[in-house]
């Protein structure tokens, strides 16, 4: 059985997997981030089957069918109505979280799935186009909301040396059609009824019993169970530490966060990094996989081989990523996915360029595919929310989760939307916006975000803190009571932060 150990030397707590942590982040992942994968490509491969069905039902209903162009835009609407359902979902997190807790909010809205689910299962025997696309809708909101909640509550229970472990499980999930395609649809009302029956047996947040509603017996007894035989005092009094700090300091709304000059850099990043994750390319690259291979000169009974294929390597590098984020830490893996990414998105525009004087130039470009998907996967695809969970303290969390997720299914839509038209007008070229943007993402993470690796969320927060910055470049803190370490650049603040002496800081 796993368990945590206190290292006399340095007072801090070194944890352990437990079956009870493992348990919680596969059911939270698997009955929500893996249904917002899942919705992002489940159109793409029966795309001609919905189309035909809207043009049958159309021309039934007026007596004339769509014209292509009025097609391509009915279908746009149905692939990026998802990510407009998700940015609801974003702006309504800070509210549910706050109020029904973080795994109370995870099961609540498990009946968004059931009522979509529905709409789109029955689409087709209803003849209507328009269930296919509310149930679209809502399944967004579910995402929205699934997006920011499990990977706050994954990041609340975990101990800081396995956080960014659990924090990247729902990115597997992430990464996991047709003439039966109301089935494709519908089935996402699986893993939700999963999820639904056992969930509510784990515990809720600890973080969340203490700091926000003052339960410490409910804390006590979320912390055995994620921590069998342990001792939770060195946790508990982190916790406190913050519940402190907190003390004369409600939940800040959004407007207010924008506002706080003492997390303007925190949020800077977050912003930068969400929609740098959706403007990366990704999401033109699953909805529209089929369409990219087939330009290519794929040829057709190919395609589908080829189009499972990536989603075996979006697997592997979800858990290459998972594996090896405590290892190398957050800011490499996001370096590197975006890099990654960018280059291989300029490799796309090059062989589409060429393939028409060299064949197996077609097969680069598939190769370009795979290799924006497994960078997306090792890293972008699941740190951008990990990190919005450790850049900020409790009363910041949830609004900063509204502003990234917002961000995040506003650039959703926008790629979801706009490619097919960015397609057909600047053609192969069309890549190279995205290879521009995941490289200026890179640069951004490299310069000015810091490793957050092992730290609590009160030392992410002392890192980031302006004051602190300002006292250090005045030279008023003395230095006998401090050590200075040199981090990666923070933005315009300065280039160093402070570490409290082990001597005189909290465990």
């Amino acid at each position: 059985m796993a368990e945590e150990v206190l290292l006399p030397s340095s007072g801090r707590l070194t944890s352990h997997l437990t079956g009870s942590l493992l348990a919680v982040a596969f059911l939270s992942s698997f009955g929500s981030s893996m249904l917002y994968g899942y919705n992002l490509a489940v159109v793409n491969s029966p795309a001609v089957y919905i189309k035909d069905f809207y043009n049958r039902t159309v021309l039934s209903r007026n007596g004339t069918g769509l014209s292509g162009e009025t097609l391509t835009i009915m279908y746009s609407l149905t692939v990026s109505v998802f990510a407009i359902g998700g940015l609801v979902g974003s702006l309504i997190v800070g509210m549910l979280v706050t109020r029904f807790g973080r795994k109370g909010t995870v099961v609540n809205t498990t009946v968004l799935v059931f009522i979509a689910g529905s709409l789109m299962g029955f689409s087709r025997i209803c003849g209507s186009p328009e269930m296919v696309i509310i149930g679209r809708f809502i399944t967004g909101i579910h995402s929205g909301i699934s997006l920011s909640a499990v990977p706050m509550y994954l990041g609340e229970i975990a101990p800081k040396n396995l956080r960014g472990f659990l924090g990247l499980v729902p990115s597997i999930f992430i990464g996991t059609g047709e003439e039966h395609w109301p089935v494709f649809l519908s089935v996402v009302v699986v893993p939700t009824f999963i999820q639904l029956m056992l969930l509510p047996w784990f515990p809720e947040s600890p973080r969340y019993l203490l700091i926000e509603k003052h339960n410490v017996h409910a804390t006590i007894t979320a912390l055995k169970w994620y921590r069998t035989r342990c001792n939770i005092q060195v946790e508990i009094e982190e916790m406190q530490e913050e519940q402190r700090s907190l003390s004369s300091v409600e939940t800040l709304s959004v407007w207010k966060l924008l506002l706080d000059d003492s997390v303007r850099w925190q949020v800077l990043s977050v912003m930068v990094i969400n929609v740098g994750m959706q403007l990366s390319g990704i999401d033109a690259i699953w909805f529209y996989t089929n369409n990219i291979f087939e330009n290519a000169g794929i040829p057709g009974p190919e395609i589908q081989y080829t189009t499972a294929g990536t989603g075996i390597i979006e697997i592997f590098a979800g858990l290459v990523g998972c594996f090896t984020i405590e290892k190398l830490g957050r800011r490499p893996l996001m370096i590197g996915g975006f890099t990654m990414m960018g280059i291989c998105s300029a490799g796309i525009t090059l062989a589409l360029i060429l393939q028409a004087h060299l064949s197996f130039m077609r097969y680069i470009s598939v190769c370009c595919v795979v290799g924006i998907i497994a960078g997306f996967c090792i890293g972008p695809a699941g740190v951008p929310f990990l990190i919005t969970a450790e850049l900020f303290k409790q009363s910041h969390r949830p609004a900063a989760y509204i502003v990234g997720g917002s961000l995040n299914w506003i650039s959703n839509f926008t790629v979801g939307f706009v490619f097919p038209f960015l397609q057909m007008s600047a053609g192969s070229f069309c890549y190279m916006v995205f290879a521009v943007i995941c490289l200026s993402v890179a640069v951004y993470v490299y310069i000015v975000i810091p490793e957050t690796k092992n730290k609590t969320f009160m030392e992410i927060s002392r890192m980031f803190s302006k004051k602190e910055a300002v006292l250090e470049t005045q030279g008023l803190i003395h230095v006998d009571q401090l050590k200075l370490k040199k981090i990666s650049g923070y933005g315009g603040l300065n280039h160093a932060s402070l570490e409290f002496d082990s001597s005189s800081s909290v465990p």
